[in-house]
């Protein structure tokens, strides 16, 4: 199964605060382990709020909202793609995590939607087409 591993903002984060090399060293090791045990798929960090914009939908409508976005706690400040056996081994890895801000610090852990979960809306045809594109995909 494929997790996405949130790492939730923090007021430092959303200022613009750059970790220090005895953290971005403890995340790269740390990434390092991820990739020779084949659970890291991909994993970036994320610019503040404030370089970011939001598309709210209503109906045909779309408002453009730029960034910052209020309350730190519900952004997101990086992740990674892991493919794991469980939920279970996601949440075993997140634990050796190193913290990733300089204070307190939350990873959020959600699997990602597999075709099976779309029962019969995710026609054959559905399938087919997604298929097709994930071939196309770098």
């Amino acid at each position: 199964m494929q997790v996405v591993v949130f790492v939730k903002a923090t007021p430092e984060s959303e200022a613009g605060e750059m970790p220090g090399t005895e953290l971005l060293t403890a995340m790269g090791n740390y990434n390092e382990e991820l990739v020779k045990a084949g659970i890291m798929l991909a994993g970036e960090g994320l610019h503040p709020s404030s370089k970011g914009a939001r598309i709210k939908f209503s109906g045909k409508k779309r408002t453009v909202v730029d960034g910052p976005f209020t309350e730190a706690k519900e952004l997101v400040a990086g992740f990674w793609i892991w493919q794991v056996k469980s939920m279970d081994e996601a949440i075993e890895w997140a634990k050796r995590c190193p913290n990733p801000m300089e204070g307190e610090s939350v990873l959020e852990i959600r699997p990602v939607l597999e075709a099976s979960d779309f029962g019969e809306a995710y026609t054959p045809e559905l399938q087919a087409q997604e298929e097709r594109l994930r071939g196309k995909l770098p």
